[in-house]
């Protein structure tokens, strides 16, 4: 009774859209529409009164069907047996007949009722419809243009003249647009043509329309974080507001929404605590409401990945009773959940798998690739799966023209063994390459090397049509970044490039091209510039210098959080000029008061790498070494992945000595003895040949072996690769003898409490510990001789320790003048003896 009553009253809402005046003007069909209750009464009046059917019959009928199965559960609705009625194909008839008299509102409302009652694009009503709204486009109120609008995207037309259009409207009348879910709406729309003025504009308008909207409507802030996503523009200020927004409706949200709003934060690359402990909370709550299969793959999708071991173990058990009632998008969800969270349920793979297999056919190109990827990843074994999974592949490539989609697809090709490799994708590489932009072709230099490697051929030769392959692509390669014009484009470009063909290829004309672009450098792109040039391991002084006078210059355009970025690569790379240490000042200053909204983990690594730089805010540390921030960052670790969960808290025990060492007026204590005990049985103690030789070498130099220690832990364990002890006369002490020294009261040395040093013997009076370590290439810039902040830092703790640190570059110790016995030998006496003060 009570749904009987809610679709009669569904019904009247559409029905006082045609009804005006009063008894007068009464229209017999209207009311009779007006009553129905469900689908099958619609399609009876509509039989009932063809003759007597006008424009506005036909659109409150189109509306209540829409209407009807938008009530119902996704599951449950019925599209395809209303498409097939036929007094629906009355009905388009009808609709298609009288276009011209329906109203400018009513004809938007039909192309969109008609569209969501999953109507082809290419069928003659919605293509007549699609017309005459082109014609009054100009008139249209402002919510019929964003209906509108979303018409035009459902059928894949964001990039045609018509969405222009729609987008050059919105730009003239944007101020008088007050309603956040008209806005928001279009700025989905129209966000793959927008200008960055436009952009600027939009995002100020969402950020008035916020303030004044009912906070209890979350699509319009979830849709702004969308908007933000497609136009690749992580636009803090507005963000964050929308999170302040979204994080007090969580408790109202179900585990779709979640997963869309978390998935839009991932790719904007902004993770904010509060929302994720949230949203990890509110998800467990409904666990036990997600029975079928739809809304518990959702649930599955989003919480797994930041679920603890008891929480995934019960989803899993989960996911097996559910798993044969998994259509083929759900069961590949699962399967790359499967996958982000190593899962290594043997069973429910196999069960998962075996879905994937029988909906094989059913699969897009993209989503095929998708399956390729997580199969793999999980280690599945099916020859008979891989050899079907390979075979569609292929037979997609040979018919795909996509750029993107030939890249993906002969990725995933290459990651499945092949008896030998088809004639057919080499043509399609081959002819796509031109098209590709740098990432893409990165992508396919890693392909060709692997194949290079797997083909038996390569053992004598290298064969022609790899040479071909790899020519075509170094020209491709060098030939777009000889055209590349706008820094901010290349930079999204470079954003993933790594591996050895970008660094042997591509990296000296990269590092040129940015040169010749770096005037276009500002506060805009100096983030993404900073992580690059990081990420690459590249000293590029005149780089630095603009990153540092763009940021210098406006810095209060800056978002605080960007401040991390932006002084990461002057702290890794050990960059030091006269404006740094400016810099460094400009940029504590301007984060300092917002340092409490800082994410904890990010706070944790900003620490470390000014750390790194020999920087100790005090706010900073005293923040951050706080009893409520630790607690909070536990709880925030428990969410990320591990890798990421891992490094941070590498970088809070590195922090931690760093303070412990550098700044002892702080009073922090040392609590990372039992973790760094952890990491050392964990670690291998395995001695590379270079560090044999070097400890060979040694024992000639001291007097013997048994004067140098290898892989010895310091006080806050510091591993360093050789110790020696030389007393006051320099001549090299064994370990042996030291263990049975006298210590002087006044030579004492005091190590931190339960630290290593505590089981260390204390060295007589004027004797003086070295510590030798070999320096490989990760310690020095990719492109010089200089040496990394974390070497730095490394050598000035060291001293504080109490040791003589003596520091083996890679490229000393294998140069051609130490290509002898007696010159490593004397490169090492020299080292040890002459440098010690």
């Amino acid at each position: 009774v009570a749904m009987f009553r809610l679709r009669t009253i569904t019904g009247r809402c559409y029905l006082r859209r045609f009804l005006h005046g009063g008894v007068a003007n009464r229209d017999q069909v209207l009311e009779q529409l007006g009553i129905c209750a469900d689908e099958d009464q619609v399609f009876e009046v509509v039989g009932k009164n063809k003759a007597k059917l006008n424009e506005n019959h036909v659109g409150c009928a189109v509306g209540m069907l829409w209407q009807f199965q938008k009530e119902k559960p996704q599951m449950l609705r019925t599209v395809e047996l209303i498409k097939s009625h036929p007094e629906f194909l009355t009905l388009r008839v009808l609709a298609e007949n009288k276009i011209e008299l329906m109203g400018d509102v009513m004809l938007v409302d039909m192309l969109y009722n008609i569209l969501r009652l999953s109507v082809d694009p290419c069928d003659s009503l919605v293509q007549h419809l699609v017309s005459e709204a082109w014609l009054r486009l100009c008139r249209f109120p402002m919510s019929s243009l964003s209906k509108f609008a979303v018409c035009l995207s459902d059928q894949h037309l964001q990039h045609s003249p018509l969405m222009g259009q729609i987008t050059n409207i919105l730009n003239q009348k944007l101020s008088s647009i007050d309603d956040a879910r008209i806005l928001t709406i279009l700025m989905i729309c129209v966000s793959p043509l927008v200008s960055p003025t436009l952009r600027d504009k939009l995002i100020n308008k969402a950020d008035c329309v916020l303030d004044t909207m009912d906070p209890s409507h979350y699509n319009n802030p979830r849709r702004m974080v969308q908007f933000l996503r497609n136009i690749k523009y992580s636009y803090r200020p507005l963000l964050e507001k929308c999170n302040h927004n979204l994080l007090h409706n969580v408790p109202l949200m179900d585990a779709e929404n979640l997963g869309i709003i978390l998935g839009l934060y991932q790719s904007l690359q902004f993770n904010n605590c509060d929302f994720r402990l949230a949203a990890k909370q509110r998800l467990i709550e409904l666990v036990d409401s997600s029975t079928d299969p739809l809304s518990f793959t959702k649930l599955f999708v989003t919480l797994a990945p930041m679920a603890g071991l008891d929480t995934k173990e019960r989803l899993e058990s989960i996911a097996l009773i559910l798993a044969d009632e998994l259509n083929a998008q759900q069961a590949l969800a699962v399967a790359e959940t499967l996958e982000e969270i190593h899962s290594r349920n043997l069973l429910l793979i196999q069960k998962i798998a075996s879905v994937i297999h029988k909906n094989l056919q059913v699969y897009r190109s993209m989503e095929l690739a998708r399956v390729t990827q997580a199969m793999i990843l999980l280690h599945y074994q099916s020859p008979e799966f891989f050899t079907k999974l390979r075979n569609i592949l292929v037979h997609f490539l040979q018919y795909s023209v996509y750029p993107y989609e030939v890249t993906m697809l002969t990725r995933v090709l290459s990651m499945l063994p092949s008896p030998r490799l088809d004639t057919s994708v080499i043509s399609r590489v081959d002819a796509v390459l031109p098209q590709c932009n740098l990432n893409d072709l990165n992508t396919f230099a890693v392909v060709i090397a692997k194949w290079l490697r797997n083909d038996p051929s390569y053992r004598h030769s290298t064969p022609i049509k790899y040479v071909r392959l790899l020519q075509t692509l170094n020209h491709c390669g060098r030939e777009r970044l000889c055209k590349a014009d706008r820094l901010d484009l290349l930079l999204e470009e470079l954003k993933y490039m790594s591996g050895e063909w970008f660094e042997e290829m591509l990296l000296k004309e990269t590092m040129v091209t940015l040169q010749r672009l770096k005037g276009q450098i500002s506060w805009t792109n100096v983030p993404e510039l900073s992580l690059f040039l990081t990420r690459i391991n590249y000293l590029c002084a005149p780089l630095m210098d603009s990153i540092a006078s763009a940021t210098m210059e406006d810095i209060n355009k800056m978002h605080y959080s960007s401040m991390y970025a932006t002084l990461l690569p002057f702290a890794v790379l050990n960059y030091d000029s006269p404006r740094v240490d400016e810099l460094f000042d400009i940029c504590i200053q301007h984060f300092l008061p917002h340092i409490s909204s800082f994410d904890p983990h990010l706070l944790v690594l900003f620490g470390y790498t000014l750390a790194v730089a020999d920087c100790f805010p005090e706010d900073m540390v005293r923040e951050i070494f706080n009893v409520d921030f630790l607690a909070k960052l536990d709880s925030q670790l428990e969410t990320l992945p591990d890798a990421l969960n891992m490094r941070i808290r590498l970088r809070l025990m590195e922090l931690n000595r760093a303070v412990c060492l550098e700044c002892p007026e702080f009073q922090v204590p040392w609590f990372h003895e039992r973790y760094c005990q952890q990491l050392h049985k964990k670690g291998n103690g395995f001695i590379t040949p270079v560090q044999q030789q070097i400890h060979k070498m040694l024992g000639e130099v001291l007097g013997g072996v048994n004067c140098a220690k290898a892989a010895v832990f310091t006080p806050y364990f510091y591993r360093v690769d050789f110790e020696c002890v030389l007393d006051r006369h320099r001549k090299a002490l064994s370990y042996s003898e030291q263990s049975q020294l006298q210590i002087p009261g006044d030579g004492e040395v005091r190590w931190g409490l339960d630290s290593v040093g505590k089981e260390r013997s204390e060295l007589p009076q004027g004797a003086q510990r070295i510590a030798v370590d070999f320096l490989d290439t990760k310690s020095f810039c990719k492109n010089s001789r200089h040496m990394k902040g974390e070497a730095m830092m490394r050598k000035r703790h060291l001293e504080i320790l109490g040791y003589h640190v003596v520091q083996i570059p890679h490229f000393e110790w294998n140069s051609m003048e130490l290509s002898t016995q007696d010159a490593w030998k004397e490169y090492l006496r020299k080292k040890i003896f002459t440098e010690l003060p």
